[in-house]
């Protein structure tokens, strides 16, 4: 196949789709052959209002037919100041959040890229804290934080500067995870210099989604005023309305000093990334930190679009809601039915299946009767479900029909080794 031929041994998702698809609309994608399938991939969270909604495609193809700019560098145009003043009365103000905004390149890891970078010449500190299990992307700043060692191979000596400590509940039922860090971080002979910032994700998508406690989160927090470092929280994967809320760490009680949002910020699939700074830590000079697409104005305009039909009131937030007890009723059925493990929050969850083989044949099975969903977990074993926040109600039904069966059918046909 000519993919196989031209495109890199990189490639991956495509290995366990092996399909070519080329129609999409709302929670469903079309292959050349007809076939439909639920996504509950969801482009890994960044089509959080599911593929071509009407009125963000509506609202681009109008800028694009009006000959509106597309590529601004960091230029004012009219489509940045639409989405600065919806973000601003939307979604900061309602919140009481001061922040700034520093649209970076296009994708998560530059974003994060820029809050280390920034938190570092902030506090004149190199260190920085990431958990056990973290995903932040694979350049090489963002790489230094991601724990997962597949990703990791090969640029270890690059990776440098960074702290590793457990993720809540990395200890199991002991506990602990806090104090440990707290310790370490406060004996002059703990050997780990103090850190420029402490960055965590509250749903931890890529390592098994794990998700934060509110009392673990205010901990961090506590420990980052305390020792003068900033908290980063990454919501690329889990904010836009993923968790139920915009920024998933809304109920924890915690202030994050620099919030790093990418994925479903455009609301289109559009590449975008933001990062959001409290107004006492923009110290950047001009130009320090850029990147020429970071003025990309069709995602402006489809941010600006989503924001406004989804954000402007919290009648969605609500459906999203109602959406999340189903979603967690489909999980929990099918976990108690085969004594399995649910994970996760919001509509970022999933099934622990104990093993990376069942989990790679429920995933296969799945995509074979037409549902798409990956693995997720230091081996892969969990399968990850990341339902559009538009999703009907009923296609939930189709998943827990489908998924059910795939375990059925996965814990017959895979020989079961030691759990992991």
């Amino acid at each position: 196949m000519r993919f196989e031929y031209s495109e890199s041994n990189v490639r991956s998702y495509c290995r366990d789709f092996d399909k070519i698809f080329n129609y999409a609309s709302g929670e469903y994608v079309y292959d050349t052959s007809g076939k439909r399938y639920l996504d509950l991939l969801s482009g890994c969270g960044s089509l959080n209002y599911g593929h071509n909604h009407p009125v963000m495609r509506k609202s681009l193809v109008d800028y694009i037919e009006g000959n509106g700019i597309a590529l601004s560098l960091d230029l004012r145009t009219d489509s940045k100041e639409a989405f600065i003043d919806a973000f601003l009365n939307h979604i900061l103000k309602p919140r009481q959040f001061n922040y700034k905004m520093q649209f970076t390149g296009p994708t998560g890891a530059n974003a994060v890229e820029a809050a280390i970078k920034l938190a570092r010449k902030a506090t004149g500190r190199t260190n920085i804290i990431a958990f056990t299990n973290a995903f932040h992307g694979c350049s090489l700043g963002a790489l230094s934080l991601t724990a997962n060692s597949h990703n990791r191979s090969h640029s270890g000596a690059l990776l440098t500067n960074v702290t590793r400590a457990p993720y809540d509940g990395y200890f199991g039922e002991r506990g602990g995870e806090a104090i440990y860090l707290e310790k370490l971080l406060s004996d002059p002979s703990g050997g780990c210099d103090l850190p420029a910032a402490i960055v965590l994700e509250t749903i931890q998508g890529e390592g098994g989604l794990n998700v934060a406690s509110r009392n673990w989160a205010q901990s961090i927090q506590r420990i980052a005023r305390k020792l003068g470092a900033l908290l980063i929280v990454d919501d690329i994967q889990a904010g836009c309305g993923r968790s139920g809320s915009f920024f998933s760490f809304e109920g924890l009680g915690i202030d994050p000093d620099i919030v790093v949002l990418a994925k479903s910020i455009s609301g289109f699939g559009l590449p975008m990334s933001l990062v959001l700074m409290k107004p006492d830590f923009d110290v950047w000079a001009p130009g320090e930190h850029n990147g020429t697409f970071r003025g990309n104005n069709h995602a402006f305009v489809t941010a600006t679009s989503a924001i406004n039909v989804f954000w402007s009131n919290d009648g969605f937030a609500k459906t999203v809601g109602k959406l999340i007890s189903k979603a967690h009723e489909v999980v929990s059925d099918i976990c108690e039915h085969y004594r399995l493990r649910s994970a996760g929050r919001g509509l970022m969850i999933g099934i622990d299946l104990k093993c990376a083989d069942t989990a790679s044949t429920v995933r296969r099975l799945c995509f074979e009767r037409g549902l798409i969903a990956e693995t997720c977990g230091p081996h892969g074993e969990i399968l990850k479900l990341l339902p559009p926040l538009t999703t009907a109600p009923n296609a939930l039904d189709d998943a827990r029909s489908i998924i059910s069966d795939a375990v059925a059918d996965a814990t017959r046909s895979v020989p079961q080794p030691v759990e992991v």
